[in-house]
């Protein structure tokens, strides 16, 4: 199966996915998820693809489901809440970082098979992670308060995809320009490099659209509110 036919499918899913946390958990939901793209796109941004004829990251699917969720948060609920999600977000990355750097730390047993790939995987994370942090805490706050700005100029539910994209266009922007020189400079030619920032802008891009068509379900979907605490 074809890389731009396996990311389709990977995509859809992790609307899918969102969706359906949305659906069964409500705002909470929102907040789960983002807990989990932040972890799972930290790692699967070190595998490099082929990807519609350019050299791409993954984990812009899963990433770019953040911004979809403080979308979701901005629109549907506050943007207090959308904020209260960024911050999550952060603290989140930043706490993966340090609790994998020190599990490293431990000398394997001679019967271990996990710590070479943890090495490679985690390895790479500091700066990788180091990268988002950045990234994420400029980008998110300004797609934050662009979409809020967007929504005071053009409050209507038809300009919720103006909201929606042009927040995320310019945001993600942004967030491409500070990532991938951070976690990527030095560690991969320049020429795959310059490839890495226009794909990772591109499928950004791409995602931002994809995801327009489930922002305008979720408006119409009636959360459970299932409450797993209890």
């Amino acid at each position: 199966m074809p890389n731009e036919l396996i990311w389709v499918l990977f995509a859809l899913v992790n609307f899918v996915l969102f969706l359906i946390m949305y659906k069964v958990f409500g705002k909470a939901g929102i907040f789960y998820w983002i807990v989990l793209s932040t972890i799972l796109a930290n790692i699967q941004v070190i595998k490099i693809i082929p990807l519609f004829g350019l050299e791409a990251s993954l984990g812009n699917i899963m990433y770019g489901t953040i911004f979809l969720g403080t979308d979701v948060l901005n629109e549907v609920f506050s943007k207090k809440d959308a904020k209260k999600a960024v911050y999550l977000g952060f603290v989140v990355m930043l706490s993966t970082l340090v609790i994998m750097q020190m599990a490293l730390w431990f000398t394997p047993d001679t019967s271990d098979f996990g710590d070479t790939a943890l090495q490679t995987i985690f390895g790479f994370m500091p700066r990788v992670v180091l990268g988002s942090l950045t990234a994420f805490i400029v980008s998110q706050l300004l797609d934050v308060n662009i979409f809020q700005w967007i929504k005071s100029k053009l409050p209507q539910d038809k300009f919720l995809w103006i909201r929606n994209n042009g927040s995320t266009m310019i945001s993600q922007l942004i967030d491409t320009l500070i990532f991938v020189p951070i976690a990527f400079l030095g560690a991969v030619p320049k020429d795959v490099l310059l490839g890495i920032l226009i794909s990772t802008y591109v499928i950004k891009l791409i995602v931002a659209v994809l995801d327009t068509p489930f922002i305008y379900l979720i408006k119409k979907v009636k959360p459970l509110d299932i409450d797993v605490l209890k």
